[in-house]
């Protein structure tokens, strides 16, 4: 099935939105995450940052099903994941970053514990960990997010890498 280095990285991805490990993605995966968030970050489902959440988080859901769902299963294979990835992604990683942004923006809204329109760096390996980025990686990413050295991580830090990261050019 991978067959160039381009579908090995973007296979390797697939683990991330697989939150529950059953082999698949599906709508279930991004409701977990987003109560994953809510929990960590002490914020409530039906606050308006949880309402955000969760309709981000549907968005994506969306979004995803729309480019790689090929068999109309509500349920992202792998193999569907990479074929996706592939034929629709890797020439556009904007259209990527555009589906997961609702959803990318509401998270960093959770994490931004006092309002200021970013997260901190701590904060922003909180929300990492929580997405199921391993504790090196996540602190080691979160740094290279703030890339002017403030200490914040906003929108405009997360979203151009998220998308890096899941279109992976070879």
């Amino acid at each position: 099935m991978v067959s160039s280095e381009y579908e090995r990285r973007i296979a390797a991805r697939f683990a991330t939105f697989d939150q529950d490990g059953n082999g698949w993605i599906d709508r279930e995966d991004f409701s977990a995450a987003a109560k994953s968030l809510l929990a960590e970050f002490g914020a409530t489902a039906r606050s308006d940052k949880g309402q955000a959440l969760y309709a981000g988080a549907e968005a994506f859901w969306q979004g995803m099903a729309g480019i790689a769902d090929r068999d109309g299963d509500q349920r992202i294979t792998r193999e569907e994941f990479v074929t996706g990835a592939v034929k629709r992604l890797r020439d556009n990683p904007e259209r990527f970053a555009e589906i997961a942004r609702p959803f990318l923006h509401a998270a960093l809204a959770v994490a931004d514990t006092d309002g200021d329109g970013a997260a901190t760096v701590a904060d922003t390996v909180r929300m990492l960990k929580v997405l199921g980025v391993p504790d090196d990686i996540a602190k080691t990413t979160a740094a290279a997010l703030d890339a002017d050295s403030d200490g914040r991580v906003g929108e405009q830090d997360i979203v151009p890498a998220f998308a890096r990261y899941f279109t992976v050019p070879e």
